[in-house]
């Protein structure tokens, strides 16, 4: 008996992005107080002004909802044709059930759904999970969200992240193409370093020694020596992979994880000065899974890169986890 496989296209794609940020605004001003520390210093050491705080009663789950609906307007598609929803987050303050069945039941769809956690690099796994599906035949329209809502699980006195996170959700819409809009994902993990960024106590522990709500910690300077040599050689990978020059990108869309990463990522990558690269760390702060398609929705809505054109992206986080790829614009 012969057993036909599924079949899809050829190649996947992009087709619309969608961002949620929350309405509150919260400056370094706020936040020093409780932390000892300045203005002066959070910018410096991160480049962040203000992140969004969702409120009280805002979940991952109504931020998600948010952002899709804006991803699939501007694919010019109806909720109805999405037949999965990947979901990437590390804030969903349920262990079970997920927060993607209920993202879309609000959709009004009872299509595959579920979550993943792959931290800051969460969208970026997304992504390639989603091209291989649509060009695998199991599915053709994939919705990809990146949500977290951070301030759940910060310590506003811990000066090596109580400043550094903001809420808010991004997605894309992924479905087939006749060229190449998803080139190969390169990803990989260093379990060795999982202390690196941690939840500071496991929900055990929490139980069994009676402690306090746990929020994340973090050492900076591991975090940092290892994204500003590592990463940048990952994201070359990632070009090579592609078969693209740093100099034929039409943006450089990085995690928004701190701007002297950034900056040292530009340089490693020798990208030319003229290249676009997202900032939106400035303003919206590290929202982790959130961060890479929040960043590209920015461009996008302020007209700072061309529609069409191929961008660089790249996760990495908690883990310690990486992503990358090559996508072209929607």
């Amino acid at each position: 008996m012969t057993v036909s496989s599924a079949t899809g296209p050829r190649f996947s794609q992009i087709l619309g992005v969608g961002g949620y940020r929350p309405e509150r605004v919260v400056p370094n001003s706020e936040l020093v107080e409780a932390m000892d520390s300045s203005d002066q210093w959070i910018q410096e050491r991160s480049g962040i002004k203000t992140r969004h705080r969702a409120a009280d009663d805002e979940s991952v789950i109504d931020m998600a909802v948010a952002a899709s609906r804006e991803a699939l307007a501007y694919a010019g598609l109806e909720a109805s044709v999405i037949d999965t929803i990947i979901l990437a987050t590390v804030s969903h303050p349920f262990q079970t059930p997920a927060a993607a069945p209920e993202v879309a039941a609000r959709l009004g769809l009872t299509c595959a759904a579920f979550d993943i956690s792959a931290a800051c690099a969460g969208y970026c796994y997304g992504v390639a999970l989603a091209s291989d599906l649509v060009r695998g035949g199991t599915a053709k329209h994939v919705l990809v969200i990146g949500v977290e809502k951070l301030s759940d699980f910060t310590d506003p006195a811990d000066r090596s992240t109580g400043f550094l996170f903001g809420d808010g959700a991004g997605a894309a819409v992924i479905g087939p193409s006749e060229t190449q809009g998803i080139y190969p994902t390169v990803w990989g993990s260093d379990g060795t370093h999982r202390d690196a960024i941690t939840q500071r106590e496991s929900w055990i522990e929490v139980r069994d020694r009676d402690l306090a709500w746990p929020t994340i910690t973090m050492q900076g300077q591991t975090v940092f020596r290892w994204a500003v040599w590592s990463m940048a050689k990952k994201a070359q990978e990632a070009l090579d992979a592609a078969g693209v020059r740093a100099d034929e990108l039409a943006a450089f869309i990085p995690h928004q994880a701190n701007m002297r990463i950034i900056d040292a990522m530009i340089k490693t990558l020798h990208l030319p000065p003229e290249i676009p690269v997202a900032r939106d760390i400035e303003t919206t702060a590290n929202t982790s899974a959130a961060s890479v398609p929040l960043a590209m929705e920015r461009m996008l809505r302020e007209g700072t890169i061309e529609r069409g054109g191929l961008a660089l992206q790249i996760g990495f986080g908690a883990g310690l986890v990486y992503a990358a790829q090559v996508v072209r614009i929607p």
